[in-house]
Order: C-alpha cells, then sequence, then structure tokens
C-alpha cells in the first residue's frame, strides 16, 4: 500500500505564500497523475490542482492563476505553490489520484490557516 505524507503548511497572513509537498512511498507515483484536494470544516473535501505524468495541469477556478502544481518523479514528491493566499483558502491539504481513480489511503493531511 502506497503510504502519502503531506507537509509544509502553516500560518500565514492573507496574501502570503505557502509551498506544500506531498511525498508517496512507491516509484508507482511516477506512473499516476496527481491531484491536490482540500477540506475545510464543515465543508466536503474538494479538487485544487491535478498534474498527468506527462505535466499538464488543470485547477479548480477558484485557485487559477494563484496556485501552481508540479512534480519530482526522481523524488516521489508533488508540490502545490500556493500565492495570494486568502482566508477561505484555509483547509486541511491532502494528495492523492484525481476522481474517478482507486484512491491510495489518505496521508494525514497538512493543515493552511490563513488569517485576514
Amino acid at each position: 500500500q502506497v503510504q502519502l505524507v503531506e507537509s509544509g503548511g502553516g500560518l500565514v497572513q492573507a496574501g502570503g505564500s505557502l509551498r506544500l509537498s506531498c511525498t508517496a512511498s512507491a516509484t508507482i507515483f511516477s506512473f499516476n497523475a496527481m491531484t491536490w484536494y482540500r477540506q475545510a470544516p464543515g465543508k466536503q473535501r474538494e479538487l485544487v490542482a491535478t498534474i498527468a505524468t506527462g505535466g499538464s495541469t488543470m485547477y479548480a477556478d477558484s485557485v487559477k492563476g494563484r496556485f501552481t502544481i508540479s512534480r519530482d518523479n526522481a523524488k516521489n514528491t508533488v508540490y502545490l505553490q500556493m500565492n495570494s493566499l486568502q482566508p477561505e483558502d484555509t483547509a486541511v491539504y491532502y494528495c492523492n489520484k484525481p476522481p474517478g481513480a482507486y484512491y491510495w489511503a489518505w496521508g494525514q493531511g497538512t493543515q493552511v490557516t490563513v488569517s485576514s
């Protein structure tokens, strides 16, 4: 079973930046598209950004132009660079396969808190 470990979250003021990382425990990572999700208190988990094995990307409208997803297959790691953070970006952020795929076990996530 592949294990996912997210890191890089923290407390930041509105307008600030954070870079999240998600590392997988197996090289099978490089053969899969990867997605960042987030879940705010009292809300359902939502898709933030996806990167395909070839590097093409897609973003939720709410983060387009502010967030950038990237991957380093040699390190089994996917990143999420988050700029111009807003209080509504406050959530626990997770990575996994895209929706519709057979998910790996969810990691513990990383908390992002944006103060106004």
